[in-house]
This record gives C-alpha cells, structure tokens and sequence, in this order.
C-alpha cells in the first residue's frame, strides 16, 4: 500500500485571517483554492497565498502519479511565539485526525515557518519541505519589498519603531522634568542588562507559566502590587529631592533614597509573592506555591540588610547594631527558606511525575522521566536519541498524564 501523504502549507502569521477573514484550518482543495483567491486579491503582494497555490499545485501532481493525497493549510498567530506555535499544532491536530496520513510534505514561503517542523516530527513523518520564493526582476527590488512586509509584520515592527520611539519618549520625559540625560542612559542600561543576561526572558516565562488574567483573584494583588511599587519610587524620589536640599554627599542622599523607597516596598513584594502562591494552588502545583516561601527568605535578607545599611549611614545605628541586626537577618532568613526547601521536596515526592513522558510547551516530545531528584528539584528525562536531559522541576507549568515544561 502506498504511503497516503498530507501536502501541508503553513501560515505562522495568520495573514490568512488578517487580509481575508478565513479561519484555519482550511481542508481540501477547493476551498485551499478558494482561500488563496482571496487572500491574493485582498494582498496581491502575500507571499502565504502562493504558498497555498504551490500546495495545490504539489497536491494534482501527486495525485497525478496516482498517490493517495490530501492538501491543508495552518495557521498561526499575528503575535509569533508560543501562541502562534500553539495554534499550529492544535490545528495540525484536527488535520491529522480527519486525513489519517502516514507521511506529509510541508510547503512554506520562509525559515520562520519552519518553526511548525518539531510540531510535526511528533506527530507524522516528514518526507520534503517545499521552499516556495517569489521571483522579481531584481535582486534589489525582491530585498526591498521583503524588507516592507517584514516591517508590517509586528514582531519586526516593535524592534524598527517601537524601541527608538521608547528612547525619543523617554529623552523628552527627561528633558521636560529637568532630569537631565542620566536618568533615559541609566533605564536603557538597565534594559540592555535585563536582555543580555535573560532577565527579561525569565520574567515573560514566568508571567506565561502563571496563566496571568484578569478573570483571577490573584490579579488585583498583582495590581495592588503594582501600585505599591509606584508608590515606593515616588516616595524613593522625595526623600532624593530632601536629601539633595541639604547635603550634596553622595552616600547621603544614596541612603536616604534607598530608605524612603524601602517603606512601602516590602508591601508590593509581599502582595505579588500572595498572587504567585494563589495561581499555583489554582494549577495544584503545590510545590510552587510552597518555594515561594524561599523567595519570602531571601528578600527579608536582602531589604533588612539594605535597610539596616542605609540607617546605619545616616547615622541612626551605632556600628556594632547594624552588625547584630544583620546577622538576625540572615538566619531568620536562611531558616524560612530552609524550612521552604524541605517542604517544597516532600510536595515534589507526591507529584508522581517519574516514567511520564515530557512534552515541551510548543507541543514537540522530548523525553521519558527516568530519575527525580526531589531536594534539588530536578528530574532527569530520557529522550528517544538515548541523552539524558536534566531539567528544573520549575519549569513544568502543567502535570497530567504527561508533563508540559516551557
């Protein structure tokens, strides 16, 4: 029996309901046919529309050679990423169960789309992927309008105008209050450091496993918090304003700052870590919730010391009591994470998470648990290659019959 192939085009973007308000999956090839016409005379310039003709096209050819074929297209998402990938597989899902095909031939109009091949490595073989390119007259007229759409697409569009408009903004803001050029240089560093070391990354990643919405109690925390937050560099920036009024040494008006902005602060710390411990006992990933009780410890060190520190410089401890009251610090800190610890490994022993099998939160397999190590919080998962991966326990955002880590 021959193979029965599906002819796959893929559409990460979703131009497709952009430009002609067609919902992916489309199924068939008449109305593959009747999508692209319209997507083509809604953008003459859409590459995804001849994306579908060449799948309608590899699709006669194959069934021209006598071959049991079937031609889809999927679609993504205008905001590329996880919700794009998502959408892709859950798609390629309900195309898979309605053709029952052994192999597929993906056919797309660029690399970005070939983000779809994990996806379906792990749920049908690959025998080709069709590259379609548009031809022009000249090399420089094909790179000028693929540098156009590129721009209209908003992932490039936030990079090209979105971050030099942040600058001019933040320049002008500075200029108006009378800020002077350090303050817009010193958020831009801060930016580029939170982006360099993968601060930002992990912040989105965190958000993301959370679920965050307003539809949750846990929303008006991270509200309150937020507020909070506000509230602390206001107060910080007043006691600046004072301190520079009166003194102009620098470690001055460093402590004073530092101490006005700390009132308030350990409250907008305490509200998010609340919201935090709420979502994960809605996810009943209990183990979570209970390491936020090390993230209580460490930032019970860190503020008391900093506080402790600033007090002691505008001279309202004496030495030998910033001393004393920073050691009472850091063991009332150590002991709330260490107990936090100990109970985060006995949740993690009751998860029963050993032998399922790991899948990544694109949809692609990666592996079989083979060994837990509970104290450390990480499990060791075995992939189809024979390597063994060693992941974080945290970075599983949902426990089933399989295990999904972002």
């Amino acid at each position: 029996m021959p193979e029965r192939i599906l002819v796959l085009a893929v559409d990460i973007d979703n131009d497709l309901y952009r430009k002609a308000k067609i919902s992916g999956p489309v199924i068939g090839r008449s109305d593959n046919l009747n999508a692209a016409a319209k997507l083509a005379l809604a953008d003459p310039q859409e590459t995804d529309a001849n994306t579908m003709f060449e799948a309608v096209r590899k699709y006669d050819e194959l069934k021209g050679n006598g071959l049991p074929v079937s031609v889809a297209t999927i679609t993504g998402a205008e905001k590329e990423g996880y919700v794009a990938d998502a959408a892709l597989a859950k798609q390629l899902d309900v195309v898979l169960d309605r053709f029952k095909s052994d192999a597929c031939v993906l056919v797309t109009d660029g690399a970005s789309d070939t983000r779809v091949l994990p996806i379906l490595k792990t749920r049908i073989k690959v025998n080709s992927v069709d590259l379609v390119r548009m031809k022009q007259a000249e090399r420089f007229e094909n790179t000028y309008f693929a540098i156009i759409e590129k721009l209209k697409e908003p992932h490039y569009a936030r990079i090209v105008f979105g971050i030099p408009a942040v600058l001019l903004l933040l320049f002008a803001l500075s200029y108006y209050f009378n800020y002077g050029w350090q303050l817009p240089v010193a958020l831009i560093g801060i930016y580029l450091l939170s982006k360099g070391f993968g601060v930002e990354e992990s912040l989105v990643n965190s958000f993301k496993g959370l679920g965050f919405s307003v539809e949750k109690l846990s929303f008006v925390f991270y509200t309150i918090s937020i507020v909070f937050l506000v509230i602390s560099l206001i107060i910080g920036y007043g006691s600046y304003t004072s301190a520079l009024s009166i003194t102009k040494n620098p470690l001055t008006i460093s402590a004073d700052t530092v101490e006005g902005f700390i009132l308030l602060f350990p409250m907008s710390m305490v509200l998010y870590l609340i919201g935090r411990v709420m979502d994960f006992e809605n996810k009943r990933m209990h183990y979570k919730a209970i390491a936020q009780g090390t993230y209580v410890g460490y930032g019970i060190i860190t503020i008391l010391v900093i506080y402790f520190t600033a007090a002691w410089i505008l001279a309202q401890l004496y030495f030998w009591q910033f001393l004393l009251y920073s050691g009472f610090a850091v063991i009332f800190g150590y002991l709330i994470s260490k107990t936090s610890s100990v109970l985060r490994g006995r949740a993690i022993r009751k998860v029963k998470i050993k032998d399922k099998h790991v899948i990544n939160d694109i949809g692609a397999y990666v592996g079989k648990v083979i060994a837990v190590d509970s104290r450390r919080g990480e499990m060791l998962v075995k992939t189809d290659y024979g390597n063994t991966i060693k992941y974080d326990i945290d970075r599983i955002t949902s426990v089933s019959d399989r295990i999904i880590v972002r």
